[in-house]
This record gives structure tokens, sequence and C-alpha cells, in this order.
């Protein structure tokens, strides 16, 4: 399943469909001017139209709107603690050149649990995720986040790590079967608030108590409509696409 993930993850970057539009143009080009002609404004169309961002900043909106913002000052002490996902990390194979944690767009993923734990020092942490490319090297995203916490202070018997998942779904099953653990407890589930609707079924489907706390919020309550990107608009449109193509694919195999 997650060779096949990626393989499909494939479809949902939109600049994939822009240059199949325009190889389909130059194959046709000798025999149909006019369809290549055709195939060719489409894909400069659809190029021109992915960088306007308001659609796919509502569509990530609907998404981020699911579930409660978790106020900052919030009292979590009738929680268990914290299971956070990976996703906050450059690939594997950066941080082998380097010694410190290489840290992405999603980097309030990790620092929002070094938050509650200051302030609640008897709320446990419990990272997971290895490695999520298919021929991936370099340590794991567990490895790496437990040199994060450590240098924010965040160590000892209280956070705990699990490195093998490479999907939401294999988060949610190996987690609960760390040693000790015990996912009828109340837990907060801690990934960006866009991957949150995704991530609550499939938890929840594997029986964990979980109440969500979303983070790295990337839209407001609404865009102005002369808002432009092009390198914003393909991103977010890719990662609204990724995630309906995961609840898709999750409800297919009965796992939401």
């Amino acid at each position: 399943m997650f060779v096949v993930g990626k393989i499909l993850s494939g479809v949902t970057q939109p600049l994939v469909w822009v240059v199949a539009l325009l190889v389909l143009a130059i194959l046709v080009f000798r025999r149909r001017p006019a369809v290549a002609h055709g195939l060719t404004t489409a894909g400069l169309g659809l190029l021109l139209f992915l960088g306007w961002l308001p659609v796919p900043n509502a569509l990530m909106h609907e998404l981020e709107s699911r579930y409660a913002e978790v106020a900052p000052q919030a009292d979590l002490r009738s929680y268990a603690g914290m299971v956070v996902l990976g996703g906050a990390f450059e690939q594997g194979y950066v941080a082998q050149d380097h010694r410190q944690p290489v840290l992405n767009d999603g980097a309030e993923r990790m620092v929002a649990p070094v938050a509650a734990a200051q302030r609640h020092p008897t709320l446990q942490i419990v990272f997971t995720g290895g490695e999520g490319t298919v021929f991936g090297t370099g340590p794991s995203e567990a490895e790496r986040a437990r040199v994060l916490f450590e240098s924010l202070g965040l160590s000892g018997e209280r956070v705990r790590y699990e490195s093998a998942s490479r999907t939401t779904y294999e988060n949610a099953v190996l987690t609960a079967q760390l040693p000790g653990l015990d996912r009828t407890q109340p837990w907060l589930l801690v990934t960006s608030a866009w991957h949150m609707p995704r991530s609550m079924a499939v938890f929840r489907k594997m029986g964990w108590n979980v109440t969500a706390y979303p983070v790295d919020f990337r839209t407001g309550s609404g865009t102005p409509w002369l808002e432009y990107s092009l390198r914003e608009g393909v991103t977010r449109w890719q990662l609204v696409l990724h995630e309906w193509l995961g609840i898709l694919a999750y409800s297919v195999r009965d796992w939401t």
C-alpha cells in the first residue's frame, strides 16, 4: 500500500497534468495541428489557473475547519499525552549532511508539543514517523525528532518514539504497539490542520481515543480574489488533492 500510495500521489501533482497536455500536443502536432493547438492552450491555461489562490485556499480551509483549534493556554491535564505525527522534516538524505534537524513548512508539528510539555510536566509525548520516501536514506524522522526534542530540553521517559511507520495508517497501528501504551486513554493528536480529517478518521478507526490538536494552518477565513502565486498555488493544490485522494483510498480500504 505504501508504494502504491506514492505512485498514486503523482496524480495529485498539478504540474504533471500540464506536462501531460504539452507532451500530448507534441505527439499529435504533425497529424492534427488543430488538436495540438487546443492541447497547448489547455495546458497553458491550466498552468495560469493553478496560481490563482482563492480556489485551492477555499478547499484547504474546508479541511482545516473540520476540527476546532486548541487555544495555546488550554488546560491539557486531562489527557495522557500527545501523539505527534511526522512530516515536519525535510527528507532523510538532507539530514545526512548536517548536524542538526532540518525542518520544513510543517515545523509547528514539532514546536507545539514542546510548548505543551513545558506547561504540563506530566504530559507524555509520543512521536511517530519513519522514512516516508520509497528509497529513503538517512536517519528516520523519529531519530531526527529525538535530536530536536532533546536540544529543546524535552527528554526522558515521558518522550517515546516510533520509527517504522511510513503512512498515517501505519502511524496509528505501529504506535499502538509500543509497550505500555494504552490507546484507550484520552490522547491529543498533533498534525497539520489540513491533514487532521484523514488522521482523526484513521486513528479512531484503529481504536484510538484521540482529540484533534491541529497546528500548521495555511489559510484563513477568506483569500483576496486577486491573490496570485504560481508557486503557492501549485503547492496548495497538491496538498488538497493528496488529502482527498488519501481520504478516498482509506475509505475504499475501510480504514475510515
